[in-house]
């Protein structure tokens, strides 16, 4: 089977709910084996088990090295049809001063096997450092860089930006002009700017509670349910800071949301809290 002939995201279904995914970074998490996986799951089925509870995972292991083809083939196999996989690239093509000469970091990553996910390829995050300033010329030439497909499959990219001076209308258009998302994050410690870049939303949840059971309180999770659903249908919530006039009434879009940090040992249980809402049915209960 070609990675073009694997099963397609069910997020291009017509409900708006259905646009809506979410889910944890990674699953290899020793403190998840107590509140999380069932008593003496084997480590070997750990994705299998969490993607039956989650839409999404946020892969990290990516950022750091290079994996196989074999790598992305088993964990298209071991997920339900209808799950998706973010990637996080190589920390090799963002964490460098002239972000122009990212070219062949960029090329080695998209080429590494990552089609074998089939439809399961969700977004591809491109992260940088805090200390990492805005350069409109040079980001400019790095958003050049990043391939439109790889074997035929169509990539879609999010920037994650850590630094204030990207808090600028010239970042927006420059990130609109190549049709790249930008990442939300409601951490105190990273800029949070919620205006639309791409054709989907992506949020990292990085304050979650561990003295709460979900991580955050009911009332925070039902907030953030109402403006995933704002976004999936085209519209934008107007309870977050944004640089610009918060647009409205636009295409309906896809959502990604990640409890991705803070207290992480709660981040499935807020993951699952969170789809509950939108009336999400985990796999093995459907």
């Amino acid at each position: 089977m070609t990675p073009a002939s694997r099963a397609q995201p069910a997020s291009s279904t017509a409900t708006p709910h259905s646009r809506i995914r979410a889910g944890v970074g990674g699953w290899t998490f020793e403190p998840w084996r107590s509140n999380f996986f069932p008593p003496g799951l084997p480590h070997s089925r750990e994705l299998e088990y969490a993607s039956r509870r989650l839409s999404t995972i946020e892969v990290n292991g990516t950022y750091y090295g290079t994996l196989k083809p074999a790598s992305f083939r088993k964990w298209h196999d071991e997920t339900p049809d209808n799950f998706v996989f973010s990637l996080k690239a190589s920390r090799y093509a963002t964490n460098r001063r002239v972000l122009a000469e990212a070219g062949e970091s960029i090329q080695r990553f998209t080429e590494s096997g990552i089609s074998e996910l089939g439809g399961k390829l969700g977004p591809i995050v491109w992260q940088f450092m805090p200390g990492k300033v805005f350069e409109a010329g040079d980001f400019e030439a790095f958003l050049a860089l990043l391939p439109k497909q790889v074997d035929g499959r169509a990539l879609r990219h999010v920037v994650d930006v850590r630094n204030e001076s990207f808090m600028s209308p010239d970042y927006l258009a420059l990130a609109r002009r190549y049709k790249v998302a930008t990442v939300f994050t409601d951490a105190d410690k990273f800029p949070s700017f919620a205006d639309l870049t791409g054709d989907f939303a992506y949020a990292r949840l990085m304050m979650s509670d561990g003295g709460l059971e979900t991580g955050y309180e009911d009332s925070a999770l039902d907030a953030w349910a109402e403006r995933a659903k704002l976004w999936a249908a085209g519209d934008a919530p107007a309870d977050l800071p944004a640089l610009e006039d918060v647009p409205s009434h636009g295409k309906p879009r896809d959502v990604f949301v990640y409890f991705i940090n803070g207290a992480k040992e709660r981040a499935p249980a807020a993951a699952m809290a969170f789809l509950s809402r939108l009336g999400f049915t985990p796999a093995d209960q459907a």
